[in-house]
C-alpha cells in the first residue's frame, strides 16, 4: 500500500478517538475494550508493520527540516500499556532523532523547583520527537488524589486553595499553548484500561516469573483509588482537551489496538506538517558539483 493511502488510512482510524472540546467529555461513554475497524490482533499487526516505513520516513523529513519539534504525552493507570507503546509504536523511529522521558516521584532538586520546571527542561528541541511516559499531568492527577503529596511541594500555604486545580489547568493550557506557539506539536494519549484488565495484568505479573520484576506493592494499593482517579482523569480531559494539543481517548483493553491508535494519531500529526527535505541553494548546489567533481578525479 503506498504511502499517502497508508497516511488516510491513519487518520480514519485515529480520528474517532480525538478530543479537541472536553466539556461534554464523560469517560464512561468511551469503552476501554474497542477495537473500531479493526477485525483482530494478526490484522492490526499486519496494519501497524505497514506503517514503521511511513512513519520512519516522516521522521527522517522531521529531522532534516529542524523547524517543527513533535510531543507525545502518555498518561494511564497501571499496566495500561505505556512502555509497550514506546517500545513498538517507535521501534521503526531513528534512536538519534527521538527522546523518551519517565517522570516518577520528584526529587528533592525538582521539588525546589516550580511543578513544570521538570517537563520544561524536557520538551524535545526543534526536528525530535519527545515522548513523556507520564508527564506534568501527574500534578493534576495523583497530587490531587493524594493530597499529602501536594504538600510536599513546599508552596506557601497561601497559595493552596480550593482554586489551586483550576489554576493548575490554567497552567497547562498556557504551558501548552506556549510550545504550540513555539513549534512544539503536542499530541496527548489517555490510555484507557478497564479495572477488569488491569486484574488480570497484574495477576500476570504475578504468575510469570520474568513479569515478576514489574510488579509493585504500590500498583495495587493504587487500585483503591479507581474511582478518584476516573474522576480525575475525566476533569483533567474536560479542562485540557483543545484544538492544539488533543487528546486521544484510546482503548487500552487490547495492546494491539492501543498500539495502532497511538501510531495512527502519529503519523497524522507529523502528515498535517507537510514536511519536507530541505532544499539547498545555487550556491551550495554549486559547490557540492564541485566536491563530486573532486572526489571523480581522485583515482583510488
Amino acid at each position: 500500500m503506498k504511502h499517502g493511502k497508508l497516511i488516510k488510512q491513519a487518520a480514519r482510524l485515529a480520528e474517532p478517538f480525538c478530543v479537541t472540546k472536553g466539556e461534554k467529555f464523560r469517560l464512561k461513554d468511551w469503552d476501554p475494550s474497542d477495537t473500531t475497524g479493526v477485525k483482530s490482533k494478526e490484522h492490526a499487526q499486519e496494519i501497524l508493520d505497514g506503517r514503521v516505513g511511513v512513519l520512519s520516513r516522516l521522521q527522517e523529513k522531521l529531522y532534516a527540516q529542524d523547524r517543527w519539534a513533535v510531543l507525545i504525552v502518555l498518561q494511564a493507570l497501571d499496566a495500561a500499556g505505556k512502555d509497550g507503546v514506546v517500545k513498538h509504536v517507535m521501534s521503526g523511529v531513528n534512536p538519534q532523532g527521538c527522546e523518551v522521558h519517565s517522570f516518577k516521584s520528584p526529587s528533592n532538586e525538582e521539588l525546589d523547583h516550580d511543578y513544570l520546571w521538570r517537563a520544561h527542561k524536557c520538551v524535545p528541541a526543534k526536528g525530535k520527537i519527545g515522548i513523556f511516559n507520564r508527564s506534568y499531568y501527574e500534578e493534576v492527577l495523583v497530587v490531587r488524589v493524594h493530597p499529602p503529596l501536594l504538600r510536599a511541594e513546599k508552596l506557601p500555604d497561601s497559595l493552596i486553595t480550593k482554586h489551586i486545580w483550576d489554576e493548575r489547568y490554567e497552567d497547562i493550557n498556557a504551558f501548552e499553548e506556549y510550545l504550540t506557539c513555539n513549534g512544539v506539536v503536542i499530541r496527548k494519549f489517555f490510555l484507557h484500561v478497564s479495572k477488569k484488565e488491569q486484574k488480570k495484568r497484574f495477576l500476570e505479573r504475578l504468575e510469570d516469573p520474568k513479569k515478576n520484576w514489574k510488579f509493585s506493592m504500590a500498583d495495587v494499593t493504587e487500585r483503591g483509588f479507581w474511582k478518584d482517579y476516573q474522576e480525575a482523569y475525566e476533569e483533567m480531559i474536560q479542562r485540557t482537551a483543545t484544538k492544539h494539543a488533543p487528546w486521544f481517548v484510546v482503548p487500552a483493553d487490547n495492546k494491539w489496538f492501543t498500539q495502532l491508535i497511538v501510531a495512527s494519531a502519529i503519523i497524522q500529526a507529523l502528515d498535517e506538517l507537510h514536511l519536507c527535505f530541505p532544499e539547498v541553494d545555487k550556491a551550495k548546489k554549486k559547490e557540492l558539483e564541485a566536491v563530486r567533481e573532486s572526489l571523480l578525479a581522485l583515482k583510488d
